[in-house]
């Protein structure tokens, strides 16, 4: 089953491949989405990794804390999005 993992304060300079070369010592990657403002299209620090379970429990449980591109970064399991509520 697919697991996707949040990534937080990523340096705004980071690549998805890169973001994926992170990852792929633990296992299958099988997406990497960084979010980019949508005003300016600069990125903004975070992004989602989507790997199978048990490889990305054992990426999260590794990286959570990791130094990258000199920001500790912050990575977990992804919560699902809250609705937003409509106007």
């Amino acid at each position: 089953m697919a697991k996707s993992i949040y990534v937080g304060n990523l340096p705004w300079s980071a690549t998805e491949e890169q973001v994926q070369n992170l990852f792929a010592p633990y296992g299958n990657v099988l997406s990497v989405k960084l979010v980019n403002d949508r005003e300016t299209g600069r990125a903004r620090g975070f992004g989602f990794v989507e790997m199978e379970d048990p490889a990305a429990a054992a990426a999260i449980e590794a990286l959570d804390n990791s130094s990258f591109g000199g920001r500790t970064l912050r990575v977990n399991e992804a919560k699902p999005r809250a609705p937003r509520p409509r106007y």
